[in-house]
């Protein structure tokens, strides 16, 4: 089964696994979700990312992280899809909910969020947005 979209897989098996209250969920890993998860635990969304190898495939196993009974992670969405890409410049680059959550931006300097992205003063494609 060929997949057209690896990120949006693994932010929906991250979403799916916190909906079920789920200690751990494996992701399929590449260079750009892998700078995702990055900066999931960075965020303190996520507790710990350990990667490992299933056959040919890099694999990830993420730890995910419940304050108070419930999930830390409320709503994730992918913002940029294959079909409609959304980029913004560094004017149009907003804080996701009066900054109590991320967007995730690709920008020529690399995978950051939102806030890292207006401190270099670059924007890129919104790839995604958690709170």
């Amino acid at each position: 089964m060929s997949m057209n979209d690896p990120i949006s897989d693994a932010l929906t098996r991250i979403r799916n696994a916190q909906a079920a209250r789920l200690d751990t969920v494996d992701v399929r890993l590449n260079k750009v979700i892998n700078a995702i998860l990055s900066i999931l635990k960075a965020e303190g969304f996520i507790s710990n990312v350990l990667p490992f190898k299933e056959g040919a495939t890099q694999m990830a196993k993420v730890e995910l992280k419940y304050a108070n009974g419930k999930g830390v992670i409320t709503g994730i969405e992918r913002v940029s899809k294959p079909g409609l890409r959304i980029y913004r410049g560094i004017d149009n680059i907003k804080p996701t909910l009066n900054n109590l959550g991320i967007s995730i931006v690709s920008t020529s300097k690399g995978i950051m969020t939102d806030k890292d992205a207006r401190l270099e003063n670059v924007g890129g494609e919104v790839i995604c947005r958690v709170w």
